[in-house]
Parts: structure tokens; C-alpha cells; sequence
């Protein structure tokens, strides 16, 4: 618990930040909770990037001009900051810059070796960006397992699933979830290297608010985006990998900048070593020093203060909910422990679940962000919402729409509102939501 005068304080300090970087907030009128779908950049960092622009000369950095390696030493310099970041020791991790988290996923889906015997162990609680693993997994004869969830949307612990791996086998979990905002113990990753798992942690949701060590949890890879992180640049994120586990990926494809040589006329080509052989084609090198100054951002915040304050405010959002009793379904730990700022809820009247997508478009109209619907997490909404496998199957059969989907099962929820708590958030962002969810639950 944080004692009351530094909970003061802290309140006040990012009261002021918000005065300062996030001002456009209250001068469009503005509420913004759907920092785990992206965060919103700080006016200073767009200032001095702008700044840096205007004034720099960066050219690809697949040559040997100046511009070019200039080029080259921001990229650098920026794998260097994120390792550093995320207390990765560069002489045991790499980083490949992707498109984002996703695309991080994605290269570990296409590269790792999955043969048969290999194993496949994901908690039901995933983003599709993790589940879509399974199609690269069973398509070379891997076996995949999903962990089931509990009645609080925690995954339950997953030593059960990981049978000892005699084959490259995978375990992909996220630190926490996009879904419920649940946070899944990070000791599972110890557990499964253990039992001779390669671990993914997806940190996608965990990492903007929240410190992590890949020191203190070693996974063999993570993936993150750095839009979610601290708002800008978009369109990049990173795969941070153990060199030995990086090192047995096999990749089918090369491209420009993964190469050291290519013959044509001898069939012939040379991978570069570590994380250069992911990197395809030119990299987003105009954002590197961004990707920088928004680390160094952070830092200078505190990632334990920032999680400090999104505990604080989460605290508040799940207590006002909880006082309108049964107008409100919860879905996920009705408290803070071992949980982040996202939650997930449904409003009721009189007794009857409200459509998501008529709160989703009422808050819309009275200028207040939340996001509606799955969330790309089937997982955790078919357990949320008790969705009945055999019936989902054949609700799923017929042309696609939310409707149908809805009306097919019953009239029982398909989706629900999220909103989550970012590092502008203040207790008037969450007034102003109360009073829609009061009102429209009536």
C-alpha cells in the first residue's frame, strides 16, 4: 500500500505532466481509456523529433555514406537503449526490429523448429497474434495445448501441459492480459526453460506501465510495441531474444539486409548473423532516435512510479463499479493483485446486458475513448462470457457478423467495453465515465 502523502504527491506529479505533455486532452474535451490498445505520445517528444528532423540528414543505412551511417547509429543506439531498458544483458540477448509486436510473433511463428514431437503450450488467455502460432505448430506436427482459465480469468498453473519437451517445443503466455488485465506469474517462465521449453512472453500490454527485467526473467523471447509503450513512432516494435535461442531459428526466406552475399548464378546465399538475419528490407531508421528519447522518457518517469499510478486509479475504477452492484458485470479480478490497468466489463439494465457496441457508441458521442468487443482475445471472451464450444461452432458456421453471432447464441453476450489506464489518466477521466456508466445503466 502506498502511504497516503506520497499517493498525494505522486497524484500531483502526474497531474502536472498531464498539464504539460497531454494538454490537447482537455482542450479537445477529450477522455482517453484505451491506453492497451495505444498510448498517446507526450508533446515533448514530438517537439524535439520534429526538431531532430528538421535538422538532420539520414539516408538508408544499407550503404557507407554519411547519412547512411548515421543511420546505421541510430538504429544501434536504439537496440542498445531497449536491451538496456528491458535489463537485458547484450551479450545474452539480441533484438530484431519488427512492424510491431505482432510482427515480432510473427517471426518466431515462421522460424521456429516445430517437428514432430515438438509441443505447442498456450494459455487460453492470448491475443491472436499469439494463438495464430498454432498454425505454423501443427502444420509441421507439432502437438498444441491450450492452459484453461478460471473463474477470475487467470490462467491456471501450467506445469500440468508442459510435459517434459523432447523436440523444440514453445511456451507463449502474456504478461498480462489485453482482456481482463489479469498478470500471469512471470515465475512460469523459470518453470517451463526448466522442462526444456523455448518461453514467448508477450509483453505487449505489460510493458507500458509496468517494469520489467529480463534479468530477474530470463524468457528466450518477448515482444513488445513501442506505440503501446509511449505513443510515437508508430509502425515499430521488437523481438528481444536470447542469442543461443535466436540461433536455432530457421528461416525460409531471405530479403535486402538479411544477406551477406546472394549469387544468382550459383543458387548461392549467406545469412548475416543474429538478429540482422530477421531484420527484411530497410528498416524504419527515421524513427530510431524516437524509439530512443521515448525509453529514455520513461526512465526518466519511473516505471515503478508509473505502475504506482495506474494501480492507484485501477483501484478507483473497479471500487466505483463494484458500487453499482449487479448494473455492472466485471470480467476478471474484482481487485488490484496481480492485476494491470485494464478492465473489462459489461453494463446492465434492468437486468438485461446492454449491447456493447450501444455503450461503445454512447461514450463515442460524449467524448470518451473505450474500446468494445474481444479485443483479439477469443480466449479469454469464451470463458468470459461461458460461450458454449458445440453452439459457437455452429453460430460460427453462418456468414459472420456481431448480430448474427449474438442472436445465434441467444442474445448472450459476445463482447464487452475495456477501458485501461494509461500514465495521463486522471480522476476526472474516470468521473466522467462513472457518470455514463451510471446513466446509461439505470
Amino acid at each position: 500500500m502506498i502511504p497516503v502523502m506520497e499517493q498525494t504527491t505522486l497524484q500531483r506529479e502526474f497531474e502536472d505532466l498531464r498539464q504539460r505533455e497531454f494538454a490537447r486532452l482537455d482542450s479537445t474535451g477529450t477522455v482517453y481509456l484505451d491506453y492497451t490498445g495505444a498510448a498517446l505520445y507526450p508533446a515533448s517528444l514530438i517537439s524535439s523529433d520534429a526538431k531532430r528532423l528538421t535538422q538532420s540528414v539520414l539516408g538508408n543505412p544499407h550503404a557507407e555514406s554519411l547519412p547512411s551511417s548515421a543511420s546505421t547509429g541510430a538504429i544501434e543506439a536504439a537496440r542498445a537503449q531497449t536491451l538496456r531498458f528491458f535489463g537485458a544483458d547484450p551479450t545474452t540477448y539480441d533484438l530484431v526490429f519488427t512492424a510491431n509486436a505482432t510482427g515480432a510473433i510473427r517471426v518466431l511463428a515462421e522460424a521456429f523448429p516445430f517437428r514432430s514431437g515438438s509441443r505447442l503450450v498456450l494459455t487460453v488467455d492470448n491475443h491472436n497474434s499469439v494463438n495464430g502460432l498454432r498454425m505454423q505448430a501443427g502444420q509441421r506436427g507439432a502437438t498444441v495445448h491450450y492452459i484453461p482459465l478460471d473463474s477470475e480469468l487467470r490462467a491456471l498453473d501450467p506445469k500440468a501441459g508442459l510435459k517434459p519437451a523432447t523436440q523444440p517445443s514453445l511456451f507463449a503466455f502474456p504478461a498480462q492480459s489485453n482482456f481482463s488485465g489479469v498478470r500471469h506469474p512471470l515465475e512460469w517462465i523459470q518453470d517451463a526453460r526448466e522442462l526444456g521449453y523455448s518461453v514467448l512472453l508477450d509483453a505487449a500490454s505489460f510493458a507500458p506501465t509496468n517494469p520489467l527485467s529480463l534479468l530477474e526473467v530470463p524468457a528466450d523471447f518477448v515482444a513488445v510495441s513501442f506505440y503501446k509503450m509511449f505513443g510515437y513512432p508508430t509502425g515499430i516494435g521488437a523481438l528481444i531474444a536470447r542469442r543461443d535461442a535466436l540461433a536455432q531459428l530457421r528461416r525460409t526466406y531471405f530479403g535486402g539486409g538479411t544477406v551477406q552475399f546472394v549469387s544468382v548464378q550459383n543458387d548461392m546465399e549467406r545469412r548475416k548473423p543474429g538478429a540482422e538475419a530477421f531484420e527484411d528490407g530497410t528498416p524504419h531508421f527515421l524513427a530510431m532516435p524516437g524509439v530512443v528519447a521515448g525509453l529514455r522518457w520513461l526512465d526518466q518517469l519511473g516505471m515503478d512510479r508509473i505502475q504506482q499510478h495506474v494501480a492507484r486509479l485501477t483501484a478507483v475504477l473497479l471500487e466505483r463499479l463494484a458500487e453499482l452492484g449487479e448494473r455492472v458485470e466485471i470480467y476478471g479480478p474484482r481487485d488490484i493483485k496481480a492485476r494491470g490497468g485494464t478492465v473489462a466489463f459489461n453494463l446492465r439494465r434492468h437486468g438485461r446486458i446492454i449491447d456493447y457496441e450501444c455503450v461503445e457508441a454512447a461514450a463515442r458521442d460524449r467524448g470518451i475513448a473505450i474500446r468494445g468487443g474481444c479485443f483479439c482475445n477469443p480466449g479469454a471472451a469464451e470463458h468470459a462470457f461461458s460461450i458454449p464450444a458445440d453452439l459457437a461452432r455452429t453460430c460460427l458456421s453462418e456468414d459472420f457478423t456481431v448480430r448474427r453471432f449474438r442472436q445465434c447464441l441467444g442474445n448472450t453476450p459476445v463482447g464487452a467495453l475495456r477501458a485501461s489506464i494509461g500514465i495521463p489518466t486522471t480522476m476526472a477521466d474516470l468521473g466522467r465515465l462513472f457518470d455514463l456508466v451510471d446513466e446509461l445503466s439505470r
